[in-house]
């Protein structure tokens, strides 16, 4: 089994996010023209590979990476990649210290943060100092705010997730927090949409305009926000009132558009922002078994055949990506047909029917994902069919499974 990863899709698609949020109004008091562009390679880039892929797209000009945690930040700085680097999950109090030696930008989830972070900041802009100047660190995107006894951050804001920033009720404990650490400077603010393809519901408005109130509350007491950013993929595909000064694609970014509601939103919003799907996961045949009608097939016996039929064995499975929630569940391509798969996905094997396909044969190339000619399955297409998200399959892709880039 292997993947091949188109790098010139994600670049396409990168140049599609750009063209379609600088072509557009966007949200009021935007401090730039052209907005950044956060490109997030968390989980390895979504499973897909986050060090040749960054290195691609820092190539491209992409001004920021998000990622989750202090490892894969230290990564992307190992392997090259000289770019900003969020980390946008925030840290854990004695985690702060990693991030600076490793120039990564924290995230302030909590007020408490300030403190540990102050203090970490104070003793690595000594050290620093007494090593070289700081400003000798620009080659790692600036970290450093424009005088180099500072450290920049970004804050959170907690507006209906409900899981990591600080409470809007926190705003004033914040700015009083903010103003006894002379060594950190607030760079940029953010928060998190829960629901951005909703156009039913009401949240994602609700959200938007609670951290506007925020971002207004922090500005009376003398505390600029920064580089203000807040639009996912959802938001940025359309809601161009969101995407301020940066904007942070993910699945997008790597060529998914998310389902919408109302369904036909989807269609309007692929019309505008043509992506092209970056993964082909791809496997061969192993074994072909001609089997009579009424025997089974795979664990638990959750196939039977129903006719004379021709299984086909793929060495792959859920271990690799071919998730088991698709056991009797899809198809796959053979020879540009499509063929369904039958019987429990084990860990290593998947069984398919190829009874229909004239001339199969061992050897045969089985598309899981991505084209076969003129045919096509794409994980965007299978992720709805088994009750998931199109990130899920893509974060499922195997540590042992090959990877080219192409």
């Amino acid at each position: 089994m292997w993947a091949e990863i188109s790098l010139k899709a994600i670049l396409h698609n990168l140049r599609v996010i750009r063209k379609h949020v600088d072509g557009k109004g966007g949200a009021k008091n935007s401090k730039h023209r052209e907005r950044m562009i956060l490109a997030v390679v968390k989980s390895n880039a979504y499973g897909l590979g986050a060090v040749p892929i960054s290195k691609a797209l820092q190539k491209a000009g992409t001004e920021w990476f998000g990622v989750t945690c202090a490892n894969e930040g230290i990564e992307l700085r190992e392997s090259g990649i000289r770019k900003r680097i969020l980390v946008l999950t925030g840290f854990w109090p004695g985690e702060e210290k990693r991030l600076l030696e490793n120039y990564l930008t924290p995230t302030v989830t909590r007020v408490d943060d300030l403190r540990h972070l102050e203090r970490a900041a104070k003793s690595f802009l000594g050290k620093a100092s007494s090593r070289k100047s700081a400003q000798g660190t620009s080659s790692y995107g600036n970290l450093f705010a424009a005088k180099p006894s500072r450290v920049r951050f970004h804050l959170k804001i907690n507006t209906g997730m409900n899981r990591l920033g600080i409470s809007p009720s926190e705003v004033e404990a914040f700015a009083r927090a903010l103003a006894e650490c002379p060594h950190l400077e607030l760079e940029g603010t953010f928060t998190h949409f829960a629901s951005a393809e909703d156009f039913i519901g009401g949240q994602t408005v609700t959200q938007e305009e609670l951290f506007r109130s925020c971002l207004d509350r922090l500005r009376a007491l003398g505390v600029e926000p920064g580089i203000v950013h807040l639009a996912n993929s959802g938001a940025i595909c359309a809601r161009p009132e969101t995407w301020a000064d940066m904007v942070r694609p993910g699945a997008i970014l790597y060529g998914y558009h998310q389902r919408f509601d109302p369904p036909e939103k989807r269609s309007e919003v692929m019309a505008q922002m043509p992506l092209e799907p970056c993964l082909s996961l791809r496997a061969r045949i192993i074994s072909l078994r001609d089997v009579p009608p009424g025997e089974a097939v795979g664990y638990s016996a959750r196939f039977i055949t129903e006719r004379q039929s021709k299984i086909a064995v793929i060495n792959a499975g859920y271990a690799d990506g071919v998730v088991r929630a698709r056991t009797n569940r899809g198809c796959a391509l053979v020879r540009e047909r499509r063929v369904p798969l039958v019987g429990t996905i084990s860990m290593d094997l998947t069984t398919l029917d190829v009874t229909d396909v004239p001339g199969v044969a061992l050897g045969d190339v089985v598309t899981i994902y991505g084209k076969d000619g003129k045919s096509a399955i794409e994980v965007s297409d299978v992720a709805p069919e088994i009750g998931t998200v199109t990130s899920d399959l893509l974060c499922a892709l195997g540590r042992r499974v090959p990877k080219y880039y192409v």
